[in-house]
């Protein structure tokens, strides 16, 4: 539900700040140190989230209407066979995508949401088509009989009921997106894993958390946003938590 998952978030942000607040006072320093690093951290946010942005809005953009096309019924010879090959991509690990993508389109931030994109395609993609897939079919029969076109009965009953499962993958997917940002610095595309590799190449505790905390707690806002919309969009009776 989520408004248990917003309350879980808090939490989770309660306890992170008491755990840090106890190293800070019995650490000489530290909370300077942080403090420091707070203009470092400010500017790459602002780069980490529109890499996020731009990446899981291109995914979003692709994977809806993708998965949108492979629950047709005239795709039903290949839609598993085409969904296979996405889950291929996704055994790749991300760092070796990104840098494929860095020898195909040089380094920088193009390389990066291109890569950041095929890693946050596969979530989106799966849950849209296997939300549609799991429409009842007597909503389906229900709706041809009262002389809906096929157009009609996607965007009036398909989707409708399909929603909460879409926003399932998008927040999975989103999710991820936030935690592998940091993977982009390495090919040049800035973000928070300019402070958490450095941090440890330099043997820097302080400068990596830097990085660390604040990509985790943006993947915690981004998860609670996604499921709150999810939340407000998603009919009474298809969101479990609205039921």
């Amino acid at each position: 539900m989520p408004i248990r998952s917003i309350k879980g978030a808090l939490k989770v942000l309660v306890l992170v700040a008491i755990f840090f607040a106890g190293v800070w006072s019995q650490s000489s320093g530290v909370i300077d140190e942080f403090i420091w690093y707070l203009p470092d951290v400010q500017y790459l946010m602002v780069q980490h989230i529109w890499l996020t942005a731009m990446s899981g809005s291109l995914a979003i953009i692709v994977a809806i209407p993708l998965g949108v096309l492979l629950s047709r019924p005239s795709m039903a010879r290949v839609a598993e066979s085409l969904m296979q090959v996405l889950n291929v991509g996704t055994t790749i690990p991300t760092l070796a995508v990104l840098a494929l993508s860095m020898s195909f389109l040089g380094i920088g931030v193009l390389p990066a949401v291109f890569g950041l994109f095929v890693a946050t395609l596969l979530p989106i993609t799966r849950n849209t088509y296997a939300g549609l897939k799991g429409v009842n079919p007597a909503l389906m029969e229900a709706a041809a009989g009262i002389g809906m076109s096929p157009m009609q009965r996607l965007f009036k009953v398909e989707l409708p009921n399909a929603l909460y499962v879409i926003f399932a993958g998008m927040r999975t997917a989103l999710t991820i997106n936030v935690g592998t940002v940091p993977l982009a610095f390495l090919i040049g595309a800035g973000g928070l894993g300019e402070l958490i590799f450095t941090g440890i190449d330099l043997y820097d505790p302080v400068m990596m958390l830097s990085g660390a905390i604040p990509t985790a707690l943006l993947a915690i806002v981004v998860d609670a946003l996604i499921a709150t919309i999810a939340f407000l969009i998603v009919p009474r009776g298809v969101n479990p938590g609205r039921a």
